[in-house]
């Protein structure tokens, strides 16, 4: 049976997009600055061990309209050229209705989200992991999440997108790992305790 992780940025107000969308918060110095490098890094090695990773449409159109070509810009440094090629590489399963073509090593499923990662996390195989709020939303209330990766921001933004939804009934966590990066920024990983 393959683990399910939803691992995202947030801010401490438990926001993964301030209103409009807007994850300005973020990203603003870059991968190789020197308060970024190392979470950077963090992330591009979480996306060089997922075996599958499983997007909602709107995060899918984030990451995909910047990193399958981002290896290919004039300037790109060095953890960006990593970044992008271990995503092009990485399998993933988009999850939408509202489109009807994805590329990069990447499958479209347009029918019952949670039943296919139900049978997704069923196989064998290398942990998955799910990203987008609706998508992991659904995931968290059918009980298939494993793990949290929670990499909480200094900020504050008010409103926005929740990391977190609504459950019908409490979900007891173990936690397994703490990290500070550069910046103020904690990395917070609990797992499910079934």
């Amino acid at each position: 049976m393959r683990k399910l992780i939803f691992a995202m940025n947030v801010t401490l107000d438990g926001y993964i997009a301030a209103p409009g969308d807007d994850l300005g918060w973020s990203g603003g110095e870059g991968p190789d600055s020197s308060s970024s490098a190392e979470l950077f890094q963090w992330w591009s090695d979480r996306v060089d061990a997922t075996g599958l990773a499983l997007y909602g449409r709107k995060l899918w159109e984030t990451m995909s309209s910047h990193w399958p070509t981002a290896d290919q810009r004039p300037g790109a440094t060095p953890a960006e050229i990593e970044f992008a090629r271990r995503w092009r590489d990485m399998p993933k399963v988009v999850f939408s209705s509202t489109i009807d073509k994805v590329d990069w090593n990447t499958r479209l499923v347009t029918g019952d989200a949670v039943a296919e990662i139900t049978r997704l996390r069923a196989e064998d195989g290398g942990p998955m992991d799910i990203v987008g709020a609706t998508l992991a939303g659904a995931a968290m209330r059918a009980g298939l999440i494993d793990e949290y990766a929670i990499v909480t921001y200094p900020v504050l933004v008010g409103g926005g997108t929740p990391f977190f939804t609504a459950l019908d009934s409490w979900v007891n966590l173990k936690l397994v790992e703490t990290r500070t990066f550069p910046g103020g920024v904690v990395l917070t990983r609990y797992e499910t305790r079934r």
